[in-house]
């Protein structure tokens, strides 16, 4: 027989075991409530927002106004044939409601300042793309899905939380790398995303279109509803979990971890339940759920830019967060200037072009009070010249003291076109540069804070590898994306037993 533990050391083991599997359940719910413009902080929050408040609302915006990008050079912008068209559309889109909140967009700004202090990993994630041909209900709640079973792994796996930012309700507009695109001596705009023009090759599609804008805000206004929906009303309920895997991850390898992983969770649920924790709380049936898209058709950014009430600041209502991509991240360009006057989260895409001296001036210019959670860097270069050049980013970061969130973007930098013309993305390769990414950061002591990845729900056949095990043979199966490739459900949850595995590493715990 086994000696039983004298009570006293056995209670301590049980409290510190509550106390962890707590942390745990509680952290892998991030809750999503935008019909409330405010929310209540916690004691930390409200520690972050006591001490970086002044410097929040008290950025100098002398000679910034929502407006006022258009006296620089805007890159990536569609020609609109027809100015009282655009300027129709416009004027309707002054007048519509916000699709987010400022007290939401706060909220996650608190949230990127605990990750860039390395309390937390960021999770980004959506289609390349979103579309007027594909949205669906169906497509929202995969999606969706998917990143709650990615968050669970990555939460479970490194007992740390993750704050979970859809790359959906806005995310329409593509750069492009020539205005126009030339089939059979045909030469007509290029495609440029559902919001501009359709993928079509008429003349008639590739018009641009400023209508095309008010009906992207309606598809996202009802993304979000959906959104919002899934993430509270009982399908994001942590007992739940194992209705979130996909039915055709379901007999692949990485559905049997999810399955074994929700098992142990489960497990953990009825302990809590058995020593009286309350785990119908909303902490345990809800999850917030914040959302983010390119900054780059900058009429329709502005025209959903509302100034709050409480604080006198400007804040886009399109997103709780936008991204400046790396072909509009000049610092002279319409893009820094718009971003650099609004509260909300910004990111900035960086390749291997980009300088250290050239990064710090950016910072100063989108983040110049160097406010914790106002900045992510979303670093896209492959593997090995990331290994190269990031090494000298972060050092000039940390030499300068500069708060930032450094993100990893493992799918741009690892494109290619297939001999039939398919591009695709090879899953080792993003796996290669994703271990590229946490390795130096281990060496350089700074914190890898999260990923950003281009993924559906939908079982496609459009990156190669994996333990789904695509080939270029099989590409045009289920190609289905009208931009680039994405990662299909199997594949994402691949990759996030992968990282929180690593992530396990870096903590000391053992494998899952």
């Amino acid at each position: 027989m086994n000696t039983p533990l004298p009570f006293n050391t056995a209670n301590r083991k049980v409290q510190r075991l509550v106390a962890f599997l707590t942390f745990i359940i509680i952290q892998s719910s991030l809750i999503l409530d935008n019909s409330h413009a405010f929310v209540t902080l916690s004691p930390m929050s409200q520690s972050i927002n006591t001490k970086y408040a002044r410097s929040m609302y008290a950025f100098d915006e002398k000679g910034w106004s929502p407006s006022s990008w258009k006296n620089a050079v805007a890159k990536q912008m569609p020609a609109y044939e027809n100015e009282e068209e655009l300027e129709e559309a416009i004027q309707t889109l002054n007048g519509v409601a916000p699709l987010v909140f400022a007290g939401e967009v706060r909220s996650l700004h608190e949230k990127l300042a605990r990750v860039s202090q390395g309390q937390g990993f960021v999770l980004m994630g959506g289609d390349c793309a979103e579309s007027f041909k594909e949205f669906h209900v169906n497509h929202v709640r995969d999606n969706f899905r998917v990143i709650m079973q990615m968050a669970l792994v990555m939460t479970f796996g490194s007992a740390m939380p993750v704050v979970k930012i859809g790359r959906m309700a806005g995310q329409f507009a593509k750069p492009r790398s020539e205005p126009n695109e030339v089939i059979d001596g045909v030469s007509l705009p290029s495609y440029r995303g559902d919001n501009v023009n359709q993928e079509e090759f008429t003349p008639e599609a590739r018009r641009n279109n400023p209508f095309l804008m008010v009906k992207a805000y309606h598809q996202s206004a009802q993304t979000l509803n959906i959104l919002r929906a899934f993430s509270t009303g009982g399908f994001a309920d942590i007992s739940r979990l194992h209705a979130w895997n996909l039915d055709f991850v379901e007999n692949t390898e990485e559905g049997s971890r999810y399955r074994r992983l929700a098992a142990k969770v489960d497990e953990s649920l009825r302990f809590m339940k058995a020593i009286g924790v309350d785990t119908s709380k909303p902490e345990f049936t809800s999850v917030d759920f914040y959302t983010a898209h390119e900054c780059l058709l900058l009429p329709y950014e502005q025209a959903l830019t509302r100034q709050d009430s409480t604080t006198g600041k400007w804040y886009d209502c399109s997103s709780h967060m936008l991204w400046v991509g790396e072909r509009t991240r000049d610092l002279d360009g319409a893009h820094l200037e718009f971003t650099r006057g609004i509260g909300n989260p910004l990111g900035v895409k960086i390749s291997d072009k980009c300088t250290p001296e050239e990064l710090i001036r950016i910072i100063e210019t989108m983040n110049p009070q160097n406010i914790p959670g106002k900045l992510s860097i979303i670093v896209r270069m492959g593997a090995e010249k990331l290994r190269k050049n990031l090494p000298g980013l972060i050092r000039a970061v940390q030499r300068e003291g500069k708060a930032v969130v450094w993100i990893s973007d493992p799918v741009h930098g690892n494109t290619r076109k297939t001999e039939n013309g398919f591009k695709t993305r090879d899953f080792n390769k993003i796996l290669d540069e994703l271990t590229a990414f946490f390795d130096v950061h281990n060496e350089m002591g700074s914190h890898a804070g999260g990923v950003h990845v281009e993924m559906t729900g939908e079982n496609v056949t459009e990156c190669t590898g994996g333990v789904s095990a695509v080939t270029e043979e099989v590409l045009t199966d289920r190609y289905n994306t009208a931009c680039d490739p994405r990662l299909n459900g199997s594949q994402a949850l691949e990759l996030a037993f992968l990282i929180a595995e690593r992530m396990r590493l870096k903590s000391g715990l053992p494998p899952l």
